[in-house]
């Protein structure tokens, strides 16, 4: 059955991180990082952007541009908590029932994909979707910091529903090597109907959420139905200084530059 949705895309930014202090403030080309990344979100035309933050800074540079934000606990253990609180401050009126999880380290997010990621919620047996995309590298495959997402895909290959995510380099193939093998790199933009989440947030950590340090094993191990959407292109995220350096770099050789291909 389809149900008609009334989605709120939330970019959760918190200043605190370990490997890049300030990250959200970060300049790119003159215009701070959270704020390149709320202007994609903005361009993607489906729904009212929120910011959601535990810094006042943030709150009043995003207010300063048109947008808007709020504060939120700085102590929220995952994104996924300050961007619940983020809905429950902002929508009083409970208008919205399904959220898009924005991360705010992509600078470089392609618009279309934050649609993507909100289709598959039309049908209600779907309770979170997410995206990932093909590897087309023998380093990623193997890299425990590359995701990878193992999925039942329908017979076009464009979305299926999604068996287990894994940092290690799966499903197994009996080539020699991963080389020649179809691996997907997972891409952590999530969207949830709004009942979804307020379940998934209440659940305590899984056991295989802890070993594999992903949050999403927790909603597949309390049953929930993830949808995975392909997608041809690869948000840049910026997690150290040498990714902020090559965003950079990417910004200034082309300032509409919005994503990078695979």
């Amino acid at each position: 059955m389809n149900i008609s949705l009334q989605p709120l895309i939330i970019i959760p930014a918190r200043l605190g991180s370990t490997r890049l202090p300030n990250k959200p403030l970060a300049d790119i080309m003159g215009v701070p990082m959270i704020v390149r990344v709320w202007q994609q979100a903005i361009k993607a035309n489906i729904a009212p952007v929120l910011v959601a933050t535990d810094s006042e800074e943030i709150v009043e540079l995003i207010k300063q541009n048109g947008g808007n934000a709020v504060l939120t606990n700085p102590n929220h253990p995952s994104g996924s908590d300050r961007i619940y609180e983020a809905w429950q401050i902002y929508d009083k009126e409970r208008k919205y029932n399904a959220i898009i999880n924005v991360q705010g380290d992509m600078p470089l997010l392609d618009p279309s994909i934050i649609s993507a990621v909100l289709a598959p919620l039309a049908d209600k047996s779907v309770d979170i979707a997410t995206l990932a995309t093909l590897i087309d590298n023998q380093a990623d495959k193997i890299n425990p910091a590359v995701v990878k997402p193992i999925v039942a895909w329908d017979k076009t290959q464009s979305t299926g529903k999604a068996l287990y995510f894994t940092r290690a380099s799966a499903p197994w193939h009996d080539h020699a090597s991963t080389e020649h093998t179809e691996l997907y790199h997972h891409i952590g933009i999530y969207a949830y109907r709004t009942d979804i989440l307020a379940r998934f947030i209440n659940l305590p950590p899984s056991r295989l959420e802890l070993r594999e340090k992903l949050e999403q094993l927790r909603a597949l191990e309390n049953n929930m139905h993830i949808e995975v959407v392909r997608v041809n292109t690869l948000p840049l995220s910026v997690d150290t200084a040498e990714q902020l350096e090559q965003v950079r770099e990417l910004a200034r050789k082309n300032p509409q530059a919005t994503r990078q291909y695979y």
